[in-house]
């Protein structure tokens, strides 16, 4: 009989491919935007409207996801959901509509919410709470690796296809590899005659329930979890802000071209990549050694290091990326000059791409923290929902970066729209810090501790 080594690698990797194509799928729109905007008549308000359609969907489908992981079947969520994704895609090619378009982009983030929970499922179930982090973070990477060679992939078959034979092949490719999770992901070892790994899971109990089950009333009354709710909101909200305008922002404002609008899309996920990695490894070395205590998190510390990052890299993105900035700065030649020969780019735009780079480290790294922190601190029969509850509330975010923030960029300018989503970012970073040592173990108050 297989044991845990083999199930790990072919449940792993099933749900690592399925991810990659589940965010693929969900940021085509976004990769083959100047095309479609060269074939159909797109103002700027359409454009958020497209998007914040499939914020909006997702953000309600991916709350009723978690919720419904705690009860059902994730494999079965997971590869239903992939289906549908690559469905609606193929429907999108075959459109011309902004009506048709936000109908379907809005069908899409309905179908997209049923990605992420059971997955969070799934390794909460397959890894010991020492190593969750760690491959919470390195599943998280195949959106980076989406979103870095997405771009790429994207708008080469566009230039050399279309854009509708684009979206057609990426939505047909979904449902295949949709089709493979059914067969090879397991929900957990007891369905394949191996021990749970969770505390508490006793053999018959489905849920590895500890004996006493919270309740969702108890979850819900717990300050530390609308503490991550908030901290999510504006992290995923400003991440979006800038992998959904960050290229249009840069062509439009700063003068910028489409291939460095794109390149820099690219190194803001690769940043990313690195970032999921080294928060959830170093994250969880720091579990490994203090422990999971009720107040205070050990993860926190990077935490907060990195949503200051966010910040400052937001700041240094909107102030110092102009046509002239690199051709003034002797430090800036000085230090990107002997790249320049080898790249053959100029200062200025490995500047930029370099502060994508990092804004991608510092942004994916909370993104993975909050997801895992909300799972590993709600009691295991809730962990579904818990992170169902903070990942609602990052789509809200995901939200306001649609319409509401192209509205603003609209009335004011992208400059401004930058700047209040960067003071926003800044503000939440001092919140979190006064806050992180409140009691961070969701549930009910044991009676030694009331």
């Amino acid at each position: 009989m297989a044991g845990y080594g083999y199930y790990r690698t072919s449940i792993f990797t099933a749900m690592f491919v399925g991810y990659t194509l589940y965010y693929f799928n969900r940021k085509t729109f976004s990769f083959v935007m100047p095309s479609i905007m060269e074939e159909v008549t797109l103002e700027k308000d359409d454009l958020g409207l497209i998007t914040s359609s499939q914020s909006l969907a997702y953000a309600i489908s991916k709350f009723i996801s978690g919720v419904l992981s705690d009860r059902i079947s994730a494999r079965l969520l997971f590869s239903s959901g992939l289906f549908l994704v690559g469905v609606i895609n193929i429907f999108f090619s075959w459109s011309s509509t902004v009506t048709a378009f936000t109908a379907l982009w809005f069908f899409n983030g309905l179908a997209q919410g049923f990605g992420w929970p059971p997955c969070g499922k799934i390794l909460r179930k397959w890894f010991e709470p020492a190593q969750f982090g760690t491959w919470w973070a390195v599943l998280s990477t195949s959106m980076n690796l989406a979103g870095s060679l997405g771009p790429l992939i994207a708008t080469t078959m566009a230039l050399s296809y279309s854009w509708r034979v684009t979206l057609s092949l990426s939505g047909a490719i979904a449902i295949g590899v949709a089709v493979l999770c059914l067969f090879f992901i397991v929900n957990e070892p007891m369905d394949v005659g191996l021990p749970n790994i969770e505390p508490g899971a006793k053999k018959g109990d489905r849920k590895g329930s500890t004996g006493q089950e919270s309740t969702l009333k108890e979850l819900l009354l717990t300050p530390y979890l609308w503490v991550l709710n908030i901290g999510y909101l504006v992290v995923f909200g400003a991440k979006t802000c800038c992998t959904d305008w960050g290229q249009l922002f840069l062509i439009q404002e700063k003068g910028q071209t489409a291939l460095i609008g794109s390149s820099f899309m690219s190194a803001l996920e690769v940043g990313g990549l690195l970032g999921s990695v080294t928060a959830g490894y170093l994250s969880d070395r720091a579990v490994a050694r203090y422990g999971l205590r009720s107040h205070g998190n050990p993860r926190h510390d990077l935490l907060l290091s990195m949503m200051g990052g966010m910040a400052i890299s937001m700041y240094l993105f909107r102030v110092t990326v102009t046509t002239e900035s690199a051709k003034e700065t002797e430090l800036w030649t000085l230090i990107f000059l002997p790249l320049t020969y080898v790249t053959n780019l100029t200062e200025d735009e490995l500047w930029i791409l370099s502060l994508g780079a990092v804004f991608g480290f510092c942004s994916y790294g909370p993104i993975a923290l909050f997801g895992v922190i909300a799972n590993e601190s709600a009691p295991s029969n809730l962990s579904g929902t818990s992170h169902a509850i903070v990942a609602l509330m990052a789509n809200v975010g995901g939200f306001l970066a649609g319409l509401p923030f192209s509205t603003i960029a609209k009335n004011y300018s992208w400059d401004t729209a930058f700047w209040i989503v960067e003071v926003t970012c800044a503000v939440t970073t001092v919140a979190f810090f006064l806050l992180r040592n409140i009691r961070t173990k969701m549930g009910p108050v044991p009676k030694k501790e009331d």
